[in-house]
């Protein structure tokens, strides 16, 4: 765009210096025409670069899922080819099931078994009932016999007092009054037994062993879902649209469960982030919405609209470090670090396929200064045509 100014410009010196020769070509006159395009040109460029900054950094990044297995197995099948595309829930690849599906089955087993234990045991409870309903029946039967067994010793002593009776009745009755004391301290015995297992009772009115046994089969259903879990790990599907670009992974390969050690990396395709990075002192006038233009060099000649999303208003320098030491002031200053601002890409071009770390240009036109805008459009025009250009001479 420079050169078409001082072409143009050049043009207009020689028509009226050179050829209707309007004014003298002497030392004034050349001093000025020489001043005027070089002064112009370096206050509307500096102008430019605060109403509409430009920048030779702008980066297509995509979010890189590392994918870790879940659990840790043999590969048995990787269904998928590298640098192609997948689809959201396909297979990436499968892990030997059999040791889940045991753990599965087993983890059933045991269930079945925790609740057959809970049968048992409530009729166990029901069984305690039930002996203390007895228990508290036979005493008040045999307090009942009792009571009257007092009254016929009673009877007979009176009788062998007068001598009206026999004394064999009297030590038969006084006999049946002794055992029926020791039948119901018997009963007591069985009846304080029985109160004291139910005594042992939960919050919810349970015994220990109907309580234990719903305890394990919480558990036994914990195992049992934990074991599917992992049974179904042994299929990891993609967690979105995208690709795997190093494919590494093949079958008979132990996969390990490591967040350290990923088998493969996975391309998002969708929330792609479009950045360009500023000078700090270039985004005085910036704001989200702003419109903007960029070209990428895997597009060499097109132009890429796009608006202003965000600015992220930080940088690594402006990290407060988390520690008990007094910040350290380096030697020698860190140059400043940049800002970036985030771009959308407009509907127009959103289907445009932007390879991760994708490197290009572009400018951000703000609301001031519009009428230089187009000259900064014109430069960027002119800029991407060279990326057509390979200056390599092999």
């Amino acid at each position: 765009m420079e050169i078409i100014l001082l072409g143009i410009y050049s043009f207009f010196v020689w028509l009226i210096f050179i050829k209707l020769k309007w004014l003298p070509w002497n030392i004034v006159s050349q001093v000025i025409v020489v001043t005027i395009p070089v002064v112009g040109l370096v206050m509307t460029i500096l102008f430019l670069n605060i109403v509409a900054p430009s920048t030779v950094d702008v980066r297509a990044m995509n979010y890189v899922v590392p994918v870790v297995p879940r659990v840790s197995g043999q590969v048995t099948e990787v269904p998928i080819e590298p640098n192609r595309p997948i689809k959201k829930g396909d297979v990436l690849f499968k892990i030997d099931p059999v040791p889940f599906q045991l753990a599965v089955k087993l983890a059933e087993a045991k269930l079945e078994g925790f609740k057959v234990a809970l049968v048992t045991a409530e009729a166990s409870q029901r069984g305690l009932d039930e002996q203390l309903k007895n228990a508290a029946a036979k005493k008040a039967a045999l307090d009942a016999r009792l009571q009257l067994a007092l009254k016929r010793v009673e009877q007979y002593t009176r009788l062998a007092d007068a001598g009206a009776g026999r004394r064999s009745d009297l030590d038969e009755a006084l006999s049946n009054a002794a055992n029926l004391e020791s039948e119901i301290i018997a009963a007591e015995a069985t009846e304080s037994q029985v109160r004291q297992k139910l005594s042992a009772r939960t919050a919810t009115g349970e015994i220990d062993e109907v309580a234990k046994a719903k305890a394990q089969i919480v558990q036994g259903e914990a195992d049992l879902a934990s074991a599917k879990f992992d049974l179904e790990g042994t299929v990891h599907l993609a967690p979105a649209d995208g690709r795997v670009a190093n494919l590494a992974l093949r079958p008979s390969v132990r996969a390990v469960q490591m967040p350290f050690s990923p088998v493969m990396s996975f391309i998002e395709d969708k929330d792609q982030w479009v950045v360009a990075f500023f000078s700090q002192n270039e985004l005085r006038y910036v704001e989200p919405g702003n419109e903007a233009e960029i070209y990428l060099k895997t597009y060499p000649g097109r132009v890429i609209k796009c608006k202003v999303d965000s600015i992220l208003w930080a940088t690594a320098q402006g990290q407060m470090p988390i520690s008990g030491n007094l910040p350290n002031t380096a030697p020698a200053s860190a140059p400043d670090q940049r800002i970036a601002v985030r771009l959308i890409v407009n509907d127009k071009d959103r289907e445009l396929f932007l390879a991760a770390g994708a490197r290009g240009a572009g400018a951000i036109f703000t609301d001031k200064g519009a009428m230089l805008h187009v000259i900064r459009k014109v430069m960027i025009r002119v800029s991407t045509k060279l990326d057509w250009f390979v200056p390599k001479l092999h």
